[in-house]
């Protein structure tokens, strides 16, 4: 059975930083496509990043600059760092295995508010 934990978030200042974190038992991450997405109050779910199996690193426009996703194979986690938080950051922030259905964390909230 797969399970995925995101863990991280937290409540943070503009212009503040954090680190999610996003770990999965149940598969291994190695071969597959791994993202990042976010979901505002009121909003649908967003796309925020990818990082595929090769390397190829993809960001929405929206936090281009301003985060970075990575990936610890052996540890079978997926991070996404994100700097220079703006209000608009606000949201619940998915990881997602492959595209797969059944590999989507909890959430895990984010709140950027002085």
């Amino acid at each position: 059975q797969v399970q995925i934990v995101e863990s991280g978030g937290g409540l943070v200042q503009p212009g503040g930083s954090l680190r999610l974190s996003c770990a999965a038992s149940g598969l291994l991450f190695s071969p597959y496509v791994l993202y990042w997405h976010r979901q505002a109050p009121g909003k649908q779910r967003e796309w925020v990043a990818t990082l595929n199996s090769g390397g190829a690193i993809y960001y929405a426009d929206s936090v281009k600059g301003r985060c970075t996703i990575s990936r610890d194979n052996a540890k079978n986690t997926m991070y996404l760092e994100m700097n220079a938080l703006k209000p608009e950051d606000t949201a619940v922030y998915y990881c997602n295995v492959g595209g797969r259905t059944d590999a989507w964390g909890q959430g895990i909230q984010v709140t950027v508010s002085s």
